[in-house]
């Protein structure tokens, strides 16, 4: 039986994508099949799907690094006919075939049962975005921020996992601080929770290696010379989770705020979490994320239009969550 698929193709320098008709033959070995029922679009697929980045590593290939369906068919122990599960990162639409698609096959080891109180379409409203939102979170509370210890900031705040940040640290009662690029969705962003919304450039340009003490902890979405603000902002024992480049891949700090202030700098990698990590996130997910914060962040497209949301998203002209209905 065949089944559609957004297939991603070069020749030469050239990247194209292309809605085309799969059959499970085509798809790579794994002990779990999924039909798969929503994707998602996030930065990295951005990336992937323009070719603005070398993120697919063999052509053809099917791009998405996130997907939620119900599983058709299992070896994997743990895992049977009938369980909806969520699949973020590891080599999808890197070296596997990923999300956009109707079907998938992948091994076992790369799905996470999807919490009772979530839909399939909720799971991919959050997919790596908000499952990184909350590695981020973790990140703070283990080192050992409370609420009471002042102000958080979130860098790229439109963004999907900085959305969704913004969302679980204004319900854990953190007073939050939006840093954004578009100030016009000031309303939005406060919707979300964020008390206060300053703009980007506040924090964009080269700085001072140490700077006035300003928050407790950050989420950074941006890198390069945004980082280094924040990390020169940062309060005495503070906390800064990094996940993101959207500026840059550079860091052009210094290291006085870890030796003068103790701050800490915890870097986030969503894509080889191990699997405790992964169900730690999850589950916290459902227990702190507000599912009308959720839906207030999320709109939803089909197979066919990706291609151009992902440039639009690279250009900074998507607001929270997209996600992708594979039947539609």
């Amino acid at each position: 039986m065949s089944f559609k698929a957004l297939l991603a193709s070069k020749d030469g320098d050239r990247l194209t994508t292309s809605l085309v008709d799969f059959t499970e033959r085509d798809l790579m070995p794994g002990d779990v099949s999924v039909a798969v029922e929503f994707s998602t679009v996030n930065y990295k697929d951005a990336s992937a799907v323009t070719g603005r980045g070398p993120i697919i590593q063999r052509f053809p290939l099917i791009p998405g690094i996130d997907f939620a369906g119900v599983v058709e068919a299992s070896t994997h122990p743990g895992l049977v006919v009938g369980d909806r599960v969520v699949a973020n990162g590891w080599g999808l639409s890197q070296t596997h075939h990923g999300g956009f698609a109707q079907r998938a096959r992948v091994s076992g080891d790369w799905l996470v049962k999807i919490p009772q109180v979530f839909s399939t379409r909720e799971a991919m409203a959050i997919g790596t975005a908000g499952y990184t939102a909350m590695l981020s979170i973790l990140a703070l509370e283990h080192g050992g921020l409370t609420p009471d210890r002042g102000d958080i900031l979130v860098t790229g705040a439109n963004g999907g996992a900085s959305s969704v940040a913004i969302a679980l640290l204004s319900a854990l009662g953190y007073r939050v601080v939006a840093s954004t690029g578009r100030l016009e969705e000031t309303d939005y962003l406060r919707e979300l929770g964020a008390a206060e919304v300053i703009d980007r450039r506040s924090l964009s340009e080269p700085g001072r290696p140490l700077a006035s003490e300003r928050w407790a902890g950050a989420i950074d979405a941006v890198g390069s010379h945004t980082l280094a603000n924040v990390l020169a902002q940062t309060k005495y024992r503070g906390v800064v989770a990094a996940f993101g480049l959207a500026q840059g891949m550079d860091l052009p700090a210094s290291v006085l705020p870890f030796i003068l202030r103790n701050v800490t700098l915890a870097g986030i990698d969503s894509v080889n979490a191990p699997q405790a990590a992964r169900e730690e996130a999850w589950s916290r997910l459902a227990r702190d994320l507000d599912p009308k914060k959720l839906a207030r962040t999320t709109h939803v497209i089909g197979l066919t239009e990706v291609p151009a949301v992902a440039a639009k998203l690279l250009d900074g002209k998507v607001q929270g969550r997209t996600v992708v209905d594979v039947s539609a």
